[in-house]
């Protein structure tokens, strides 16, 4: 069903890196959810009034509300998709990590809302009533949930939608509150045990546990989170697979949205080389960056010696130092000054992110003590980097 409603509604569903096809995937979960929450409604609201129920008439203006979920979703992939402006050069895919932060907290408002009536019913049990139409009612509401949520996860998973995630944790809440529901009125109707308090306080933890984490997971982005290591290492296979790149660090990446990245990376090339045509790799790189990885990327150049074998010999020399020190850090952007009286090592070190200043500095205070029993004209200029990468 999923399938045929991707491939009826929306045009182009296999490029799902264009924003357009994005829009349209949170366009068609929007319509999806919206159609399904007011069917509940009503079928709920009508059977509530002729049975008199006030339980399932609550559960009908429930469904309502997660209509409004999905229009919230509805509106934040819509504006999410608008193009650049003067304003936001980068895009509003944002929008839609803030539309799924909105959907979070209505799913913790939904635990919490249960939770304060489970305790209400833990302090003075209620009496419950056991009747086969109303537990229809639930099952159906059930059936249709789990599908939506299933529909939200398989449609967020294609686009790496946080907001259709979000929706798709939504649904299954609801369900846990459902079949929270049932289990109590079978439980109470065949053995007289009445448990709906103590299971709807359990149900209640889980529901905004879930929504806590939806809320931690779309924060990510929006404060800025370390580079994947699947993307770092396609950005940096991408770039050095140009003739003329002999390596890369530094790579930075800032996201402005799932379709919508910006990054900048340094790239060493052959200071003996000519330097317009590598310019004009650069340039290439940078264009075709856009068009086959959809990332907007800047590229410093690096000119590294790679005629002098003294350099080389140097570069090795330092590399052994810090591997007896510590395997994790690694060295970049060597360079050497030579002198009769001082030699000049400068190079740049990357070092873990948790590492303290307080390491670091005896780090470079033992590297140089390292090299300078090696030869004592040695000076080391180091400049530390911290790794912008998440742990593998």
């Amino acid at each position: 069903m999923t399938d045929f409603l991707i491939r009826k509604f929306v045009k182009n569903y296999n490029q799902t890196e264009r924003a357009s096809v994005r829009t349209s995937y949170g366009v068609l979960s929007s319509v999806v959810g919206i159609c399904c929450n007011v069917f509940l409604f009503a079928v709920k609201l009508v059977i509530g009034v002729i049975l008199n129920s006030i339980s399932v008439m609550s559960d009908a203006f429930n469904n309502l509300s997660d209509a409004a979920s999905s229009i919230i979703s509805f509106i934040g992939v819509k504006m999410a998709g608008r193009p650049a402006d003067k304003e936001h050069p980068f895009g509003h895919g944002r929008i839609e990590y803030i539309a799924a932060l909105i959907v979070s907290f209505l799913v913790i408002e939904v635990g919490w809302t249960f939770m304060k009536s489970s305790f209400g019913k833990l302090r003075d049990p209620e009496e419950l009533s056991f009747q086969a139409v109303s537990l229809v009612i639930l099952v159906l509401s059930i059936g249709v949930k789990l599908w939506l949520a299933a529909f939200n996860r398989t449609m967020g998973r294609r686009i790496d939608s946080k907001v259709m995630e979000a929706t798709a944790a939504d649904s299954l809440g609801d369900v846990l509150v459902t079949s929270a529901t049932i289990v109590s009125v079978i439980l109470y109707g065949v053995f007289g045990v009445n448990i709906d308090g103590l299971i709807g306080m359990a149900v209640s933890v889980v529901v905004i546990i879930a929504g806590i984490n939806i809320a931690r997971d779309t924060l990510k982005p929006l404060i800025g989170e370390a580079i994947d290591p699947a993307v770092y290492h396609k950005i940096k296979q991408f770039v050095e697979s140009y003739d003329g790149i002999l390596g890369t660090h530094d790579l930075i990446v800032h996201n402005y949205g799932p379709s919508t990245s910006m990054a900048s990376i340094h790239a060493e090339v052959d200071s003996h080389g000519d330097m317009e045509a590598i310019h004009e790799i650069i340039d290439r790189i940078e264009r075709e960056s856009k068009e086959q990885l959809g990332i907007f990327l800047v590229i410093h150049m690096d000119p590294v010696e790679t005629r002098d074998p003294l350099v080389e010999k140097r570069k090795q020399m330092v590399l052994e130092c810090l591997d007896e020190l510590d395997g994790t850090i690694t060295l970049h952007d060597f360079r050497m000054v030579d002198g009769k009286k001082q030699v000049n090592l400068i190079f740049d070190i990357m070092v873990p992110y948790e590492m303290s200043r307080e390491a670091v500095d005896e780090i470079k205070k033992q590297l140089e003590e390292k090299l300078k029993k090696r030869d004592k004209r040695f000076h080391c200029v180091i400049t530390v980097d911290k790794s912008y990468i998440a742990e593998e």
